[in-house]
């Protein structure tokens, strides 16, 4: 997953949490990078037509851009499964961060093999919480 996929991901993210386009503030707080950072490359996914942005209302995902969204979060909730349920990661979410930049669609497809991935995903993601609903539920079974 490369960096426009990540902000494409924080983007639907952040348009769940929002209920429509996602504010700079809001893109910049979920990425942890400056506003305008978040300009920037709002800018170039706009020009590659992934993004519509109206200034001062916010970023939407075009449809092209809400379908490399998708993707980018199903592999995110993939390497954060894997992290949790099978090797039982303590900090998954920091290392599922840290991962997801380097994971390329052929690791993610096989360890999608291992995990037992619900048909919902990704919109069993809680945006708000930053970690799958289902996730929670069984990594506190590993806590027991």
């Amino acid at each position: 997953m490369n960096t426009a996929d990540q902000y494409l991901k924080a983007i639907y993210l952040a348009q769940r949490i929002e209920d429509g386009p996602a504010s700079t503030g809001t893109l910049a707080d979920l990425l942890e990078v400056s506003p305008a950072s978040v300009n920037e490359m709002i800018g170039k996914l706009e020009d590659r037509e992934l993004v519509d942005h109206e200034k001062y209302k916010g970023a939407s995902l075009t449809n092209e851009g809400l379908e490399r969204a998708h993707d980018a979060l199903q592999t995110y909730c993939i390497i954060e499964r894997f992290l949790a349920n099978v090797l039982e990661v303590e900090e998954f979410k920091d290392e599922a961060r840290a991962l997801e930049s380097v994971i390329d669609d052929t690791v993610a497809e096989r360890l999608d093999t291992i995990i037992d991935r619900p048909d919902q995903c990704p919109d069993c993601f809680d945006a708000e919480e930053d970690c799958c609903e289902l996730l929670e539920l069984e990594a506190s079974g590993h806590a027991d």
